[in-house]
């Protein structure tokens, strides 16, 4: 048997990975003998569009308490979905990855830098018209539970974005607490989830090992702070870089 290739379509994006044998065959994919030539069921199936595929594959690294990771969201949402990228949501835990990469919890910061951070939140919510509150009420919050249960959507095969937004907006937008558990069930049910069987799933251990895996996963990548965008072998870090994620994304 010659070199194989699936081409699975997972909710209407795709990605393209290439095994040295046959290991099964999912129901949605198309199936690619090089053995025998570029066959597919679908004619309009290329080498090429399959690469490009690969290289929309983004994994999106975030802290559901970091002001950056909100002020961002929703522009990388968008030009994720203009580029038709798939996009693979990892919450993490800037607390594992602080300490390994530099990093300081904001009140561990000198002064200056405090100071300067409250001037580029004051720059950015005027340039985005994003509104947000620089000092909220809940901040800083355990994000665990919300870590969680956005990770218990991914799990079940849901798509986790609305959630991580809702949790992001929740903190620097309305004064909400997300390590309180009758918020973050609010939070889901607000966004079209089952906030209650959400909330059960998100109790199982699997979830919260799953972030700290993530975060490991982070610093595998050389992640030091959120937002991070991975493209490939590509490093994009911070909101202020999604330009640069968006050229990427058109080159490739």
């Amino acid at each position: 048997m010659g070199l194989v290739l699936f081409y699975d379509r997972i909710v209407n994006k795709g990605f393209l990975t290439v095994k040295g044998q046959i290991g099964f065959l999912h129901e949605k994919s198309i199936f690619i003998d090089l053995s025998l030539g570029i066959r597919t069921i679908n004619p309009n199936f290329s080498w090429l569009e399959g690469a490009k595929v690969m290289a929309r594959r983004i994994e999106y690294y975030v802290c559901l308490i970091s002001p950056w990771t909100y002020l961002g969201d929703a522009r990388f949402t968008a030009i994720a979905e203009r580029h038709g990228a798939e996009v693979d949501i990892k919450p993490m835990n800037l607390g594992r990855v602080f300490p390994e990469t530099g990093g300081l919890p904001l009140a561990k910061r000198a002064p200056a830098r405090q100071a300067y951070r409250m001037q580029e939140l004051a720059r950015w919510r005027d340039f985005l018209g994003v509104p947000i509150n620089f000092e909220p009420k809940f901040f800083p919050a355990d994000e665990a539970p919300a870590a969680a249960m956005v990770i218990a959507a991914k799990r079940h095969g849901l798509d986790c974005a609305p959630l991580v937004n809702g949790y992001l907006t929740a903190v620097w937008a309305e004064d909400r607490n997300i390590a309180d558990t009758d918020t973050i069930v609010a939070v889901a049910d607000e966004r079209g989830f089952d906030g209650k069987a959400l909330f059960e799933a998100s109790k199982d251990p699997a979830n919260i090992e799953t972030w700290d895996a993530y975060s490991r996963d982070a610093l595998a990548a050389g992640v030091f702070g959120a937002p991070a965008y991975v493209i490939g072998e590509q490093l994009f870090w911070g909101q202020d870089r999604l330009d640069f994620v968006e050229r990427a994304l058109a080159a490739s």
